[in-house]
This record gives structure tokens, sequence and C-alpha cells, in this order.
């Protein structure tokens, strides 16, 4: 087999010195791991954004993919750290929930265990930075020997959370904003099988998001008007809402949380 991969997706952004700490430990107890930052501009706190980071990554990379997944509000307290097996994927990551859209999508070959067998952690240990004394040394020591019973025992109270669903009400589809990407595409938890089918046939769509209508439905930016919001199913498999070379977010002043309505 050839090198380990380990992924990184943290809020801890890329000013300070956490990030590449991090890789530090990793490189130090194995030097030839590869390593791929998915995102540290996780918004800082926000589990749901980080479920979303990785959920919209994790399966573009190869089999044994190592993940450390660092969104970590209750670092310090008794919240456990865990190393998942899921899709033949492996995941490091605090049992707070972040990792709940790897859970959702793969219960069929999900394992998750409490990673506590402390020979594995960086002594003395910090309250503050698991992700330096627990996550990244787990990560790397499980590249080197991939012995995951070693790590922790199997447990089934793992925390997870349910992304919000699209619920019908009245002839109406109410959703929400999951999240405004770096380009101000407003990203819905609407998914292709919410959408009536004449929607993908017509390009026409009736929602209301916030105080704003948006009445186009199109394939690519390109189609979109200058200046009109759109929608368009994302890469992520998301119904999400632009502005051709603009910023959606910005012009429309909408963002996380906002309501969104599909009138069929």
């Amino acid at each position: 087999m050839g090198n380990a991969i380990i992924t990184l997706t943290t809020d801890y952004g890329t000013n300070d010195h956490l990030v590449g700490t991090l890789k530090g430990v990793i490189l130090k107890i194995n030097p030839d791991v590869t390593l791929v930052d998915i995102t540290h501009n996780v918004t800082a706190f926000d589990l749901l954004d980080g479920a979303l980071a990785i959920g919209s990554a994790y399966a573009y990379f190869p089999p044994k993919t190592i993940h450390v997944v660092v969104v970590d509000p209750g670092v310090g307290t008794e919240r456990r750290p865990l190393l998942v097996s899921a899709a033949n994927q492996y995941f490091v990551a605090p049992d707070n929930g972040v990792l709940s859209v790897v859970y959702e999508r793969e219960q069929e070959t999900l394992v998750v265990r409490h990673a506590n067998a402390e020979h594995y952690f960086l002594q003395p240990l910090s309250k503050t930075f698991h992700g330096r004394d627990i996550f990244a040394p787990v990560a790397a020591w499980l590249s080197k020997g991939w012995q995951t019973a070693s790590m922790g025992e199997e447990i089934t109270d793992y925390k997870r959370f349910a992304l919000p669903r699209p619920k019908e009400a009245d002839g109406a589809v109410n959703g929400v904003i999951l999240r405004a990407d770096a380009f101000g595409n407003l990203i819905t938890n609407f998914r292709q099988e919410d959408l009536p089918e004449t929607v993908l046939h017509d390009g026409a769509i009736k929602l209301q998001v916030g105080n704003q209508a948006v009445s186009r439905f199109v394939e690519t930016f390109a189609q979109g008007n200058n200046s009109e919001p759109f929608a368009y199913l994302g890469s992520s498999g998301f119904l999400e809402i632009a502005v051709n070379k603009g910023n959606a977010a910005r012009t429309l002043g909408l963002g996380r949380g906002i309501a969104v309505v599909l009138t069929k």
C-alpha cells in the first residue's frame, strides 16, 4: 500500500500556529503520510458547518484515508474522542455530532470507537488543544499500524444530530439555508428529490428566500442573468441560490438559518 493520507478539517483558521502544529505532531510520528487540508475555515464552534464540510469531501478520497475533524467547543470537558470507521475510511473527531452527515450516510459500514487508549496521546495533555494532543497523534499512530481495536472500545451511544429536512405544509415545502459558501452562494437543505419534477424540465421554480423571490432554475452559473438570483443543484447535491458573477449572500442580505419556502 502507498503512503497513508490524513486530511484535516477544522475551525482553527490559518492565522495562528495551530494547523502547523497539528501537522508537526503527525509528521513526527509518521513522516511518510500525505497531509491534505480540506478546510480550516469551518465557522467557529459550528458543528453543522463542520458536518457539511467533511460530508461533502470524504467520499472523494481513496480507501483508508484518515480524516481528522476538529470542531470542538467542548474541548477539555468529558466529551469523548472518537475513532470512526465507515465506507472503508477513518474519522478522528470529538463526540459532539460533527460527524453526523457521515453517520447518516454510512449506517451499514459504521463502527464507532471511544478512542481512549492514552498511550497514543501526547503528554502532558492540555485542556484546550486536544487537536494537538489527542486527535492528531491518534490519526498518526493509526496510519502506522491500522490497529483500530487497540485504540478503544466500540460504542453505540455517540452523539448525532439529524440534518434539518424540508417539511411540507399547506401546499408548500419549508426549508432553510444551511450555509453560505466562500462565493456567497446560499446552500439550502432541499435536494433534487424534494423538488417538483417540472422544475428540472421547465427551468421555473417558486421559491421565497427570506424576503426575496427566486423564480429561475438553471443548470449552469452562466445561464443566470447578472444581478438576478437563481436556483441550481450544487455539486454537493443541495439546491443552491446564486447571483451570476456576484455574491448572493451579500447582494440579498441573506445567510444561514433564513427560511426557504418552495411552492409546488
